[in-house]
């Protein structure tokens, strides 16, 4: 398997992260320590959980890891609706920010089946 650093789930979720510190600047202060905070710890797991599963370098480990890792990405999806929801951000920059959240998750599905017709890993 090649370096997770060079698959395109991991890459695009690294820019997924990069467009959601830029976008929680935005939120009020007051939410710092709520929507702001696991809105970014989320989104971290997503390319975190894909590097860590694919280190494990066993097929059922690293399936399950990037299980997580999706599962981050839909957290992020249902934090955004709560900003909309409470007038964070617009239906333009959730719509802008929710198209990559939904590429990112066809990416990881990739991954995931990609791996499941794999031989090579144990």
């Amino acid at each position: 398997m090649t370096s997770y650093k060079k698959l395109d789930a991991w890459i695009f979720s690294m820019e997924m992260v990069k467009e959601i510190y830029r976008l929680t600047k935005m939120y009020p202060k007051e939410e710092m320590f709520g929507l702001t905070s696991q809105t970014k710890r989320a989104v971290v797991s997503i390319p975190s959980n894909i590097a860590e599963g694919l280190g494990r370098n066993f097929k059922k480990d690293s399936i399950q890891f990037l299980h997580i890792s999706r599962g981050s990405a839909y957290e992020v999806e249902t934090l955004l609706s709560v900003a909309v929801m409470t007038q964070l951000i617009n239906q333009e920059t959730y719509d802008r920010v929710n198209q990559m959240i939904e590429k990112t998750i066809r990416l990881i599905n990739g991954l995931i089946k990609y791996l499941e017709n794999q031989q090579a890993l144990k």
